[in-house]
């Protein structure tokens, strides 16, 4: 005998669906009447602008800019390092460029009056291609680093690892020969151990390339990283290298080597020593010796990202309203139980699950309209005062604001969905805010704070509630860029939307452990 399943008709769908709005009215007029929770909520958006604008109103890291309040932007409008010494011709049209690098030597300040000698590991020297001579303007370039082999890089943000040579640093008896060919606006790297046999490292297009560009030798180094007892500091720091007799074919013009340092400084990821500028030699044989600092690179947070704020900082006020939208959605659901009135409310709605959601998504909507409003509002406030004050902003995309936006509701609603969960189990408001706060707001208040070492921190903001604030991040990581990624420096373990499932994962399970209590037991 075969069963059939007869399909619910279109009338008993519509039934339900009228009976969840109704459910769904109840608990907004129920939430909308109660006057202290309503204010709470309006405290909750206050909170995190004031405490936003003021957490942010004070100087700045390292004090006031030194120059404008903005950094030189990459082809794609990233914030970039663009320092470098660089000497030049013109090259018009198609060419090569061959060199031999024989040493590539490093020197930085460790601020005790003495010099660590020693190249730090992405220190460069090689052959760039460049359209001109202001920061920012694409590249192509090839070099040997003194940590991380050969790699080729262009436009800041694309890196490739080269093949991997011979053990040991560049020397004279063990020179690295780097080659970099131009074909319209298409770039390929070569290098060899002997001039003879060459090894592709990577290939770049670079569209709307001009025609003549700017092309020939640099040397650049960031700061060199210092653990000490005090923690994770950096050192200026410069690179030299050794260059052979360039070798040249195509479009070259016929004017003298000339040697600049672009950027003027060596911008936020590197500067001179106290004792050793930037500039260039002749050597015997037609060959050149390159000094220079900074780097080629995009900018990063933290530490080597020098003056500044970054947009997460703007919203730092936001674990401030976390508190009281935690408190407020707990409360939604405790107060029925303490006051004996949710025996009424499932007398006239026996789906016990239906007014749970009915709630949760009260909570969560009202919870996730205070992050999205307090987010607009501070994000262009706090961007203009502290471009007003002289500091830097890390500049982000406008679809990376808008996520930041979004997500920073998204974090507040699945924060009160989780405390409603959380206090319809436990059905104590003082033991379930405790709890939830504890599980979001304290990891990410001692993860950001530096005081935990930072395996540990990373740790937190993965395993914890806390992760969700992962949505609101908005500096890049590059392996390519030396600097300190960790919590407290803006940098966390997940990526946003992977931190922000992390939460919602957590709200899920105590909804959904909320729900299969609250139908197997009397109210």
């Amino acid at each position: 005998m075969t069963a059939t399943l007869t399909p619910r008709p279109p009338a008993a769908w519509r039934a339900e669906r009228g009976g969840f709005l109704r459910t769904l009215h109840a608990e907004w007029t129920k939430f909308r009447t109660v006057r202290g929770w309503v204010l709470a909520m309006a405290g909750a958006l206050l909170v995190t602008i004031v405490v936003g604008l003021l957490g942010t109103g004070a100087p700045g890291p390292g004090g006031r800019g030194a120059d404008s309040a903005s950094y030189p932007k990459g082809p794609g409008g990233e914030a970039v390092n663009d320092s470098f010494y660089f000497v030049h011709r013109t090259l018009t049209g198609d060419g090569t460029l061959t060199v031999p690098l024989r040493s590539l030597t490093g020197v930085a300040d460790t601020g005790t009056g003495r010099t660590a000698q020693g190249a730090q590991p992405w220190a460069k020297a090689g052959i760039i291609v460049k359209e001109s001579l202001t920061q920012g303007s694409p590249y192509a370039a090839v070099m040997v680093t003194s940590g991380h082999g050969v790699r080729m890089q262009y436009d800041y943000t694309h890196d490739m690892a080269g093949p991997v040579g011979p053990s040991g640093k560049v020397t004279q008896g063990s020179p690295r020969w780097l080659r970099l060919v131009r074909s319209g606006d298409s770039f390929t790297g070569y290098a060899s151990t002997d001039g003879s046999h060459w090894t592709k490292v990577g290939h770049a297009k670079l569209p709307g390339l001009a025609r003549t560009v700017r092309a020939g030798l640099f040397a650049t180094s960031p700061e060199a990283k210092q653990d000490t007892a005090a923690g994770t500091g950096f050192s200026p720091a410069v690179a030299t290298g050794t260059f052979g007799r360039p070798g040249l074919t195509g479009g070259w013009s016929r004017s003298a080597w000339s040697g600049t340092q672009v950027g003027g400084n060596a911008g936020t990821s590197g500067s001179y020593t106290n004792t050793t500028k930037g500039g260039f030699t002749r050597t015997d044989g037609g060959g050149f010796t390159v000094t220079g600092a900074g780097d080629i690179a995009p900018v990063v947070g933290g530490p080597v990202m020098g003056v500044g704020f970054s947009f997460e900082n703007f919203l730092v006020g936001t674990f401030a309203g976390l508190i009281v939208v935690i408190a407020v959605s707990t409360v939604f659901i405790t107060g029925e139980y303490r006051r004996g009135l949710l025996r009424t409310t499932m007398t006239a709605t026996p789906l016990r699950g239906r007014v749970l959601g009915a709630k949760a998504l009260v909570a969560g909507g009202v919870a996730f309209t205070i992050g999205l409003v307090a987010a607009a509002i501070t994000l262009p406030l706090a961007e203009r005062s502290a471009r007003g004050r002289g500091f830097h902003v890390f500049p982000v995309t406008s679809a990376t604001e808008v996520r930041v936006m979004v997500g920073t509701g998204l974090l507040c609603a699945a924060a009160a969905v989780l405390a409603l969960g959380v206090g319809a189990l436990l059905r104590r408001s003082g033991t379930a805010v405790a709890l939830v706060i504890a599980s979001i707001v304290l990891p990410f208040l001692l993860a950001t704070s530096g005081v935990l070492p930072p395996g540990v921190s990373e740790w937190l903001l993965r395993v914890t509630p806390g992760a969700g604030f992962a949505i609101q991040q908005t500096l890049p990581h590059y392996a390519q860029v030396l600097s300190v990624y960790e919590p407290s420096t803006g940098y966390y373990p997940l990526a946003p939307w992977a931190g922000l499932a992390v939460l919602c994962g957590y709200a899920a399970l105590a909804f959904g452990l909320a729900v299969v209590r609250l139908r197997g037991r009397d109210i």
